[in-house]
């Protein structure tokens, strides 16, 4: 059987769609998959073993640039690799219009949310088959759930599993460590730098090494801030999505704000403490094993503000411990 997943962005979101893959290759074994995501994460699909073929989709450059883009010929381009797919089946995994807008192009029945579970309604419209998938749940399982539905086999009772090879990945090396993912989008997301420093503090006069990813000249501004005179702290170089997965994969540890090299870091069952403000894990925090969540509790907390202090409640004195637990745990 071969399957056309759509399912674009974000990376926390195709991220989530890993464990469905393995869901359906085990229930179909041979079956194979070719996924639609945005180029920026077209890495991550590969590493499942039962995709075949990623075709990027350009949809957030595209916008910029239309005229460019119908120029250039790379949205003929695009429309031809899914004509020429031979599928038996298309699962539009996002329940977007833009998503589904893409199913046009497909020659093969399109399955999907139903209006009342797709996040915008008028994307069933596109489909020829809709499942209802219940939204009051973690949107990993939600997804789970849509497959076995659309290609017709029981929904394994087990946790997800995301298929990937955490040993391949992994970027050997002589000394422990554990990542610190403090880099996210909004500014509200952000744990205070201090409390990071705090924290590198702690572990470095435990005798930990401690990596510093980033992404941005500010976000590397932040990570030599934090990493300034500690032993063992080191503020990486600028690494892709592939750079970062190998450095997490080989971590003994990580602690992360909410950002999706969190989700990442879960994907890949790196033992993790995960912080959240003004947002709850409940539908999508990082899911898997080793996984801890840990939520402010002020005012603000929450509240899904994009710019307000949340972390009123959520300092190093109470992440410390919390991280000593989960290595013991998790030797």
């Amino acid at each position: 059987m071969k399957v056309l997943l759509i399912k674009t962005s974000s990376m926390g979101d195709v991220i989530h769609t890993l464990p469905a893959l393995t869901d359906a290759a085990r229930a179909f074994p041979g079956i194979r998959f070719d996924w639609v995501v945005e180029e920026g994460f077209a890495e991550i699909p590969a590493w499942h073993p039962a995709v075949e073929r990623v075709i990027p989709v350009a949809i957030r450059r595209w916008r910029k640039n239309l005229w460019k883009t119908l120029k250039n010929g790379e949205w003929r381009q695009f429309k031809q690799r899914l004509r020429e797919g031979d599928y038996d089946l298309v699962i539009d995994a996002q329940g977007l219009l833009k998503s589904a807008w893409l199913t046009r192009y497909c020659r093969a029945p399109v399955a999907g949310l139903d209006r009342d579970s797709a996040r915008e309604p008028l994307a069933s419209r596109f489909y020829d088959r809709t499942f209802h998938v219940p939204k009051e749940q973690h949107a990993l399982e939600r997804v789970r759930q849509l497959f076995a539905q659309a290609l017709g086999y029981p929904l394994p009772d087990s946790i997800g599993d995301y298929g990937l090879e955490r040993a391949a990945l992994a970027e050997p090396s002589a000394t422990p460590y554990i990542v610190f993912l403090h880099g996210t989008t909004w500014a509200s997301k952000h744990w205070p730098e201090a409390d990071w420093r705090a924290l590198a503090e702690r572990l470095s006069a435990d005798g930990w090494a401690i990596r510093l990813p980033w992404g941005n000249p500010g976000e590397k501004a932040r990570a030599e801030r934090i990493a300034a005179g500690l032993h063992g702290v080191e503020v990486l170089p600028r690494l892709n999505i592939v750079g970062v997965a190998r450095v997490l994969a080989g971590a003994r540890a990580c602690v992360a704000v909410d950002t999706g090299l969190g989700h990442l870091a879960a994907a890949l069952d790196v033992p993790s403490i995960s912080l959240y403000g003004p947002t709850r894990p409940g539908r999508v925090g990082a899911y898997g094993k080793g996984q801890v969540h840990l939520c402010a509790s002020g005012p603000n907390a929450g509240s899904g503000d994009r710019d307000k202090p949340c972390f009123e409640g959520l300092d190093a004195v109470r992440v410390y411990p919390e991280l000593q637990r989960l290595l013991a745990e998790n030797p």
